[in-house]
């Protein structure tokens, strides 16, 4: 089986492209390469597949099989990808996701998608602003946004020194959130600037999460911390955050994608 490597900011994945290839089994598929000793080593598994109702169709999974309705530095590859790869013959073009069709604009070099605008639509408040929540013990505040799939952002004075690998399960796990969540925590630095660390459901700390940075901009404007346009660094890289606020109510994330390396897997032996 053919595959690509691509990242958005270090938020890396194993794409296939199911124009031409089959896949029986992603979940199980998605958990083999996502093994950083034993696989390929990504944060899942998407695959780029034929639509009936838009350029084309994303399915995301986990590094843990789970399947995800949206990932926003994963669309932004599956946009580089088709562009590149000559999927698609336009700069703008529609991509259905199982948080509904989300519509890409690329900016291009030398024939090369470099940066790509996602409309990833009219974020959904899901919590109180903010709502306390108690985890591990310890008092918080969050604000929860549904970006297509589920986010709770909490602002603290220093995340550098937060220790997510013990910390994060209870974050994702906990009660309030029936169905898991994704968490960012987020240190403002300015009305324009925003660091952020997120723990995702079914994958754990990653470097980037497009959805996450998405939901903590809206989050970070909701509660006055910054504007509607914001910047965010995440591990991997910045993105930047504008929220159509007064107009369409929309929220458009740009950022860079990669193409980082092809092969061939062969899938009985994972």
């Amino acid at each position: 089986m053919k595959f690509t490597k691509m990242q958005g900011i270090g938020n890396d994945y194993v794409y296939i492209n199911c124009f031409e290839e089959s896949v029986e089994d992603p979940a199980e598929l998605s958990k083999k390469v996502s093994d950083r000793h034993f696989g390929i080593g990504s944060d899942g598994l998407i695959l780029i597949c034929p639509s009936k109702v838009a350029d084309c169709r994303m399915r995301m999974f986990n590094a843990d099989g789970s399947e995800s309705p949206m990932c926003g530095n994963g669309i932004r590859c599956v946009g580089k990808y088709v562009f590149d790869h000559h999927l698609v013959e336009k700069a703008e073009f529609d991509v259905e996701t199982a948080a509904g069709i989300k519509h890409l604009k690329v900016t291009e070099e030398d024939g090369k998608a470099v940066l790509l605008t996602v409309d990833m639509g009219i974020p959904e408040v899901t919590s109180q602003v903010p709502e306390p929540i108690c985890v591990n013990g310890k008092n918080y505040e969050f604000i929860g946004i549904s970006m297509g799939n589920p986010h709770a952002v909490y602002y603290m004075d220093d995340i550098d020194s937060l220790d997510l690998e013990v910390i994060g399960p209870g974050f994702e796990n906990h009660e309030r959130f029936p169905e898991r969540t994704n968490s960012e925590f987020i240190q403002v630095i300015s009305p324009e600037h925003i660091r952020m660390r997120v723990w995702e459901r079914g994958s754990g700390e990653t470097w980037a999460c497009g959805t996450g940075a998405t939901a903590s901009a809206v989050a970070s404007a909701l509660c006055g911390r910054t504007g509607n346009t914001v910047k965010v660094s995440l591990k991997g890289g910045n993105l930047t955050i504008h929220w159509d606020r007064e107009g369409s109510g929309h929220v458009f994330m740009t950022g860079p994608a990669v193409e980082v390396f092809a092969g061939e897997l062969d899938i009985n032996n994972l």
